[in-house]
């Protein structure tokens, strides 16, 4: 198992010293993986007796195993789209209708397996946040563009729905004062944002309603999830594919909007009028 995933299974377990110096490794895994744990201690204010139990707890055999495991992650982050590429290079460099052929055929095998997906958790979670007194949404890396798209759709049924940590704002703004009345919606694909797991962890520990989008039941935001939604990303692209994504949330918004009657239909009618007014659409 990896460290996200041995954490998050015995998170909950973990004294309050043991939570500070997981949090340092998540946040730094390039110190830790190369500076001896003396420094590593004092960079952290955490003592290496407190690095050494942690490493105990999560069943590494000492923490040489667990540099090991932060060393090889970040070689992987670094050459995993290289790698990918140079595949993608090898098998159709010679042929470019076949690469679109192969990636179409996996974004449509992709999509027939979202049919799949549990329609009942899908209608709690429109449900909640269609009731919700807040949605805030977060994307990071790759997933940016789809959250940004997933809030301008919003945008158009509702007030209440905003973006945290955009254009550089403060992530802790857009956290503060959530509660049990809110939602948090999470996009993360690999690798994971280090951000968005712990903006998951903060927001469920204060009850707030957590939505995770995924590609892979190892993203430790999971964990702490309320809805969490696993979508295939399966090509033989570089890069992951968004498409079942980007189809998930559009269903998303329209559940939302269909079961929200009048008053979604009159903010969208508004949002129209106010954006012909301010002259932001071209009308022959």
């Amino acid at each position: 198992m990896s460290f996200e995933t041995r954490l998050a299974e015995r998170y909950d377990s973990l004294s309050e010293a043991l939570r500070q110096a997981a949090r340092y490794l998540e946040e730094n895994p390039v110190d830790v993986a190369t500076r001896p744990l003396r420094a590593v201690s004092k960079e952290s204010g955490v003592s290496p007796a407190a690095f050494t139990r942690l490493v105990r707890a999560l069943d590494y055999d000492d923490i040489e195993a667990l540099r090991d495991e932060f060393r090889d992650k970040i070689t992987r982050k670094i050459d995993n789209f290289a790698h990918r590429a140079e595949r993608l290079q090898q098998q159709y460099h010679a042929d470019t209708s076949s690469f679109f052929d192969a990636h179409l055929a996996a974004c449509q095998a992709n999509l027939e397996s979202v049919a799949q997906i549990d329609r009942a958790l899908l209608e709690r979670a429109a449900q909640r946040l269609s009731e919700a007194r807040k949605v805030v949404l977060m994307g990071a890396l790759g997933s940016t563009g789809v959250v940004e798209y997933l809030s301008y759709m919003a945008n158009f049924c509702a007030d209440n729905w905003s973006m945290a940590s955009r254009m550089g704002a403060s992530l802790g703004g857009g956290l503060t004062g959530l509660d049990n009345r809110d939602a948090l919606l999470i996009v993360t694909k690999p690798p994971f944002s280090d951000r968005a797991i712990r903006a998951a962890r903060f927001a469920s520990d204060r009850g707030v309603y957590v939505i995770v989008i995924t590609d892979t039941h190892r993203c430790p935001a999971l964990q702490v999830a309320s809805a969490g939604f696993v979508l295939p990303t399966t090509s033989p692209h570089f890069y992951s594919s968004y498409v079942t994504t980007l189809f998930f949330v559009e269903a998303l918004i329209g559940l939302i909007v269909s079961r929200s009657g009048d008053t979604a239909k009159a903010r969208i009618a508004e949002v129209e009028q106010t954006t012909q007014v301010l002259a932001e659409v071209w009308d022959q």
